[in-house]
Formats: structure tokens, sequence, C-alpha cells
């Protein structure tokens, strides 16, 4: 079975020496995010994930769930897994204390969405998309909606769905054909079909809550006339003063995919007739209130990437030292054995330092990424929240499609190291590659991302939301261009550069064609994704840099920050460059076919 360590040192690292997040919780006025209790979260959870979900990964997904007469059943311990860690209040992490929740901060839902993705990506899939779905009836619903479903959803003993895609449509939801009739109660009756709806179905919670996509009959066309809709599994109802679930609504699944990987996470066929539902919001709103649930979701997906990368290295790396294979090539490294460990050739040390490389650069940028959540939500500074609020939005495509690319690269890396031992399943080395795989096509193909980047994010608000992020990275870049850092700020400043000549290449020429801008829409977002890490790499450096100046400890820890950091400079931050020359060479080289020539 794999291995599995919650890499604490690292979030510790990030979060206290990189981020200085304690000192901006106390700033937001989380008072109750100390560093200790947050220390004692991230061990708790580590504890959890090492012991509860990982030795059901591997069994999960040989077992898949079972779907026999409309009922999903999920594979053996997952039931009695979701119990312990509903108790353990993880599912109401972040959610309000008014609606029983803890109230910590999203940047400690990030770290606890990484360690759960490590350990088992499938269990992690229901409680995710309960997350999405108070966050949206939060923001969207109205006070009895409020005080209804959020208290059930925070406890974890109802669960929630986003039911978007129908089969003639995924991306262009304008396409749905999912009707909802207004009744005399002020309800709807919503009939339709809906395929692919992750924990669409299951036996994990007392009550699903669907947060449903349809039409209503006068509604304008497009996306324009989209609404959203709270579908109960089982309509609540008051007993003995208590909420419950009452009688069965008109919402049942029709079947589960089978599927290349996560098959622990039942994905269902979801089939409405007449069910009943109450509109979320206004009518016809329902596309702002969806995207509230997809931005959070499109931020889970891409650390879902990460947690598999995780865990993909670790093993690599312990598959790698004990893993005996021919000799170093400068010479025999241990002599006792009849064989040198694989880890003394450099290209196997190539692939686990490009993993190393990108997942501790993108666990710092994806908790700086959620730290922006924290303060859009608690700045009582309108600007400081305008200013969160922009860098979020920006990064938000491209955490979610650099990391899951990247994951899965990851992924197939570690199975390399392998070799053939890695393409068999008893040794759970090929499962990650099969569930980093759907990281790169559900919540918005990672195409569509880089569409998003490149045709809404780059020229909203006048080009603000890029200043959020160009202007600390060249105040950085200046600050520290003579320093002890110099030898790593050098190439990434050119790196930076290129970056800002592309920028304006894609806005000038996507104005007058805009096939410029999508042509080049995909490398833009991998060379922004490479110089965001490299610019974290930079902040890591500089704080491991500082920690071994003071002669703190572990030295070892903070040296190896220093030269992974040199690692990403030399040979991966180059990938830019690359990058670069694809989005000049424009988009001829691509649109100059015939239909016939393909």
């Amino acid at each position: 079975m794999p291995v599995y360590a919650a890499p604490l040192d690292n979030f510790r690292f990030v979060m206290n020496d990189v981020l200085k997040a304690g000192d901006i919780f106390a700033k937001l006025g989380l008072d109750d995010a100390t560093p200790d209790v947050l220390d004692a979260v991230l061990e708790e959870a580590g504890r959890f994930c090492e012991n509860e979900l990982l030795p059901l990964n591997l069994s999960g997904d040989i077992e898949g769930c079972v779907f026999e007469n409309g009922v999903v059943r999920t594979p053996k311990g997952f039931k009695e897994a979701y119990e312990k860690f509903r108790e353990g209040g993880w599912v109401g992490l972040t959610a309000a204390p008014d609606f029983g929740g803890q109230g910590l901060p999203h940047t400690m839902s990030s770290a606890l969405d990484e360690m759960v993705s490590s350990a088992n990506t499938a269990f992690g899939m229901y409680p995710g998309l309960s997350a999405g779905a108070y966050r949206a009836i939060a923001q969207h619903g109205s006070d009895e909606q409020k005080q209804l479903y959020l208290p059930k959803l925070s406890d974890g003993i109802w669960s929630g769905t986003m039911c978007l895609t129908e089969p003639q449509c995924g991306t262009d939801l304008g396409l749905i054909r999912t009707r909802a009739i207004p009744a005399e109660d002020g309800s709807y009756k919503i009939t339709g079909t809906k395929i692919f709806i992750s924990a669409g179905e299951h036996d994990l919670t007392e009550n699903i809550i669907h947060l449903v996509l349809a039409k209503l009959p006068d509604a304008p066309g497009g996306t324009r006339g989209i609404s959203l809709f709270i579908v109960p599994k089982f309509l609540p109802k008051e007993e003995n003063g208590e909420i419950v679930a009452g009688a069965r609504n008109g919402i049942f699944c029709g079947a589960i995919e089978h599927k290349m990987g996560i098959k622990a996470s039942s994905t269902c066929v979801m089939n409405l007739d007449d069910a009943t539902g109450w509109l979320i919001g206004e009518p016809n709103k329902g596309m702002r209130a969806m995207f509230t649930m997809m931005n959070a979701a499109r931020l889970g997906v891409a650390i879902q990437g990460l947690g598999l990368a995780e865990i993909a290295y670790q093993n690599a790396v312990s598959y790698a030292k004990d893993r005996l294979q021919g000799r170093a090539l400068t010479g025999v490294a241990d002599a006792t054995k009849s064989a040198d460990p694989i880890i003394v050739h450099p290209d196997v040390r190539k692939n686990l330092l490009t993993m190393k490389a990108f997942v501790e650069g993108a666990r710092a940028l994806g908790l700086w990424v959620s730290l922006q959540l924290d303060i859009e939500e608690h700045a009582s500074d309108p600007k400081e929240q305008e200013a969160a609020s922009d860098l979020l939005a920006l990064m938000t495509p491209i955490v979610k499609a650099y990391f899951t690319d990247a994951g899965f690269e990851a992924t197939n890396a570690a199975m390399q190291v392998w070799g053939g031992h890695g393409y068999i399943r008893d040794n759970g080395i090929e499962q990650f590659a099969r569930d980093a795989r759907i990281t790169q096509i559900y919540e918005g193909a990672n195409g569509i991302q880089a569409l998003d980047l490149v045709g809404r994010k780059l020229p909203a608000n006048m080009g603000r939301s890029l200043r959020r992020f160009f202007h600390p990275v060249a105040a950085f870049i200046a600050e520290n261009q003579g320093g002890d850092l110099a030898a790593l700020v050098e190439p990434f400043a050119k790196a930076f550069g290129k970056l800002q000549q592309a920028t304006g290449f894609i806005a000038q020429k996507g104005l007058a064609n805009p096939d410029e801008a999508a042509a080049a829409s995909t490398s833009y977002l991998r060379m922004f994704a490479l110089v965001a890490i490299g610019f974290m790499w930079l902040r890591m450096a500089k704080a491991a840099t500082a920690k071994l100046s003071a002669g703190e400890g572990p030295e070892s820890f903070y040296a190896s920050k220093v030269k992974t950091a040199r690692f990403f400079m030399t040979k991966i931050l180059p990938e830019a460059e690359q990058h670069f020359r694809a989005i000049m060479a424009g988009s001829k080289p691509l649109m100059d076919f015939g239909l016939d020539e393909f």
C-alpha cells in the first residue's frame, strides 16, 4: 500500500515564515485562528488522513461504488470514515459559527483539502461538494434558506451537490433544457436530466441538497435565462422542534458512471420528474450564484491536483531510495550492496526534483490564493477586499489549470520512477494517475480556464486584476535584485519581463482578432503559472535564507528550500521562454488549415 505522511513542516513554513498568516488573521479579526490552534488543527488533520482515509484509498478504488435499485452504496469503510470526519468537525471547518461551523480561515481549509486529496481523493469529493453548496446558499440564499440548510450542511449530516451539466451541454450552459414551473405555494416543479453529478446519490448522509440549474417558462435565451434552485432529496420537515428529512422528492439517480479514476466517488445521472425546488436569489440570475460554487470548486480541484502530486512524490522518493538497479555513473555508491539505489541516477533525480519543485511551490501559491478568500471575506477596508477579490479572480483559472496539468504530470513521473511495478494496480501508484486525470477536465476543462484568463480576466476592470499581481512582483524584484537572492532574482526577472511582453502582445492582437488571444491562451496560462510559482519560490528562498542566517534550524530543511528554488529557476522556469515563443508565433500556424486537412 502507498505511504503518506502529511507535510506539516511545509505547511508551517509557508503559513508562518512566508505568508505570515497569523498576523493577517489577527488583523482580520479571526481571533480563534491563533498559531497554536492552527498548528493543532493541522496535526489532527494529518493524523486523520494518514490513519483513517489512506487505508481506504486503494480498497475503495478496487471496490468502487455500487448502484442497485436506485441506491448507491459507497465502498466498505467509507460510511464509518465519513461519520468520524463529520464528528470531528471537519465538514464545517470554515463554516460560520452562527450555523454550527468552526469559523476557521479558508487558508486552513486549503491545507485540509490537500491532505484529504493526497490520502483519498474520492472520499474528499463528498464533503467538497457540500462546501460548494454551503457557500452558494450562504451568499445568495434567503434568510429562511440559510437557517434551514446551512446548519445541516455545516454539521455534515446533510450533504450537497452541483447539478449543472446535461447530456447536450457542459461548458455552454445556455443550452440547458431542465425546466422549472412555478407552483402556487411559491415552490417550483422541476423536470429534466443532469449528468456527471458528483456525489449525486450515496449512503453517507441522511439527505442530499441538490443545487440545480433550470429555466423558467418565460426565461430569455442563453445563459441570461438560467435560474438556480434548491432541490432536496428528501423534503425538509419539522419534527419535535427539529428539522429532519421528510418525504421523498422527485429527484432520483438513474445510473452511475464507470470511470477511469476516483471510482469510490459516485458520479451520477440524476433525473428530475416534477421535483419540488425553491429558487435561490432572483429569477434568471442563476449564473452568478452558480459561479460562487464553481469558483470555489475550481480552487478545490486545483488542490486535488496538488494533493495527488504530493503523495505521488512521496512514494516515488521512497521507492527510488530502496530500489537497487545498476551503479552510479561516477562510481559505486554503496559497495555493501549488489547495486545502488536508483536515486543516484541524474534522470531519476530530475523526475523527483521536478515533482518536489512543483509541489512545494504550488502549495505556497495555493495557500497565498486561499488567503485572498479570507481577506475578501473579513477585511474591514473595502479597498483591501477589492484587491483580494481581483487577485482571486485572476489566479483561479491559473491555479486550476496548472495545478491539475502539472499534478497529472507528477503522477506520471512517479509511475516512471516505479517502472513496471508502478503499472501494477496492487502497488497503488497507477491509481494516482487515473485519479488525477479527471482534474484537468471537470469544473471547466483546462482549455476553458485558459480562455477565461485571456478573454475575461486580463481585460477586467481595465487591467486592474493584472496589476494586483504585477505590482508586488515588480516591487519584490526591485528590493532583492542586488542582495542574497540575486542569483535567483536575475532569471526570474527575465521571465517576468517576457510575461509582461506576452501580455501586451495578446491584448493588442486579441482586440483585432479574437483567435490570436485564444491561440495563445494555454501557453500564456502556463507561462503565467511558472512565473507565479517562481515568485513563491523567491519568497520561500528569502524566508529560508533568513532562517539560515539566524542559525535557526533545522538547517537541512531551509537549505533544501534554497536548493530547490535554484533548481526551479534553472531547470523549470526556462520553460516560460518556450511558451513565450509559441505565443509570439501568433494564431496562423493553428488556424491556417482547412477542415479537409485534418
